[in-house]
């Protein structure tokens, strides 16, 4: 058994102008209507990879541990941390969780592995018994990061991930910690060293697409995020992987998109690539051995 779970999240709203980059208003307020200050609703999504004998859960989302005026300034919605309850409705806890890999260390990707904000209360590290495995490339950034994406990072987080001893930094594309079922492919135009997960079953595959895809609407070739920092190169990293996505018909796992929570790939005459055959979050698991 090899499947596929989708597990929401906290929600955020961020600007759309931000989201889309150089696209224009008028183009994308037809794909995410905005609110009265142009903010867009974004999920944040995380992927259970259920073994049958092991859980691994690919990246764990925003959390709730931001104090109240940080997690109203970059949008937060729920003040719980929705993650939990997600694998709760899986009949699943953090502790049951084997392995958390991680694409990158930006706090709307690896800041569910944090307990929930309390007031005069340290934050905690979740999932007591997994193994955490991040890029190096990644690590590096966060551990380095340029005043550009400072903000973007959480410093008690890599304290506690590094005197967890459960630490596993990765160079290369694939690790024993994780096992044959697993690629691991890295990915330089939203952040240095991204890491993005494939895992193969018998019969389908499936990415987790972190930020190089947040979602169905970035499918489209040229549309990049504001957020990223070589666009050009994410656009040319985009079309070599969805070339041999598409022959394979893998599944695309998006991350950030509100309402798609996977797709795979049509490609029209012209060699334009739109999502297919798109899966909600109700929807449920995909079964990539059946």
């Amino acid at each position: 058994m090899l499947r596929l779970v989708p597990l929401l999240g906290n929600r955020q709203y961020l600007d759309g102008g931000a989201m889309f980059g150089n696209a224009p208003r008028a183009l994308w307020s037809r794909w995410h209507p905005p609110d009265e200050v142009g903010r867009i609703e974004l999920a944040c999504r995380a992927a259970l990879v259920d073994e049958g004998h092991r859980k691994v859960l690919l990246e764990a989302g925003i959390g709730a541990f931001f104090e109240p005026k940080l997690r109203a300034r970059y949008g937060v919605v729920e003040d719980r941390h929705v993650l939990l309850d997600s694998l709760a409705a899986e009949g699943l806890s953090h502790e049951d969780i084997d392995v958390v890999v991680l694409s990158h260390l930006h706090s709307d990707h690896a800041g569910g592995l944090l307990s929930a904000w309390q007031k005069d209360k340290a934050l905690e590290l979740l999932f007591p018994k997994a193994t955490f495995v991040v890029g190096k490339g990644a690590f590096e950034r966060a551990k380095h990061p340029h005043s550009r994406d400072r903000a973007s990072f959480i410093p008690e987080l890599l304290d506690l991930l590094e005197a967890s001893q459960r630490l596993v930094v990765v160079d290369g594309d694939r690790t024993t910690v994780l096992g044959d079922h697993f690629r691991l492919r890295e990915s330089n135009g939203h952040t240095p060293g991204m890491m993005l997960t494939q895992v193969t079953g018998l019969r389908q595959s499936a990415i987790f697409c972190a930020d190089l895809v947040p979602g169905a609407s970035w499918v489209h070739l040229p549309i990049t995020m504001g957020y990223d920092r070589y666009p050009e190169m994410l656009i040319d990293e985009k079309a070599a992987l969805f070339d041999e996505l598409f022959k394979d018909q893998s599944w695309l796992f998006f991350t950030h998109d509100p309402k798609v929570a996977m797709a795979r790939l049509s490609r029209d005459e012209s060699g334009k690539y739109s999502p297919a055959a798109a899966r909600t979050d109700k929807d449920g698991a995909v079964d990539l051995d059946a």
